[in-house]
């Protein structure tokens, strides 16, 4: 398993034009603002607290905060071009329950992702970057060292 992984992320890293970084950064911006946009809307998710226990409340108390904190943190990273599949891997989940659960109007909480096609799309941009990798156009690039030609 770990050398296919490792298959995928040479391949990613000896494949990747510069066009694909734009989208990344893109991906990011975008991120980020389905991040805000979910903060914005917590109220759904008080709303759902009030009728549940202190556990299933402080539960999703903390889902919300990890939804959030993962898309304004990862939405910056990938933006930027660091840590982007380790983010990628980290939102993807996220991203399939919205998608997934997009078509139930009774769930409130899933209302910041109620642009099911941007769903979608941002999920197929996540897998991508997932196999992709950083990029040219990235802080990854910038901090390798520059290899000495003798």
């Amino acid at each position: 398993m770990m050398n296919l992984l490792s298959k995928i992320q040479d391949w990613g890293d000896h494949h990747h034009p510069k066009w694909l970084d734009y989208l990344r950064i893109v991906l990011g911006i975008t991120l980020i603002w389905k991040g805000v946009a979910f903060a914005l809307n917590l109220h759904a998710f008080t709303v759902l607290m009030e009728d549940s226990g202190l556990g299933t409340a402080v539960s999703i108390s903390l889902i919300a905060h990890l939804i959030i904190a993962l898309h304004i943190i990862g939405g910056l990273l990938i933006a930027l071009g660091t840590h982007t599949r380790l983010f990628c891997l980290l939102i993807i989940p996220i991203l399939m329950v919205a998608v997934f659960y997009v078509n139930f109007p009774q769930q409130q909480i899933f209302r910041p992702y109620s642009e099911f096609w941007l769903s979608c799309l941002v999920l197929a941009g996540l897998i991508c970057f997932l196999i992709e990798g950083d990029g040219v156009l990235s802080i990854e690039t910038v901090r390798k060292p520059a290899t000495s030609e003798s």
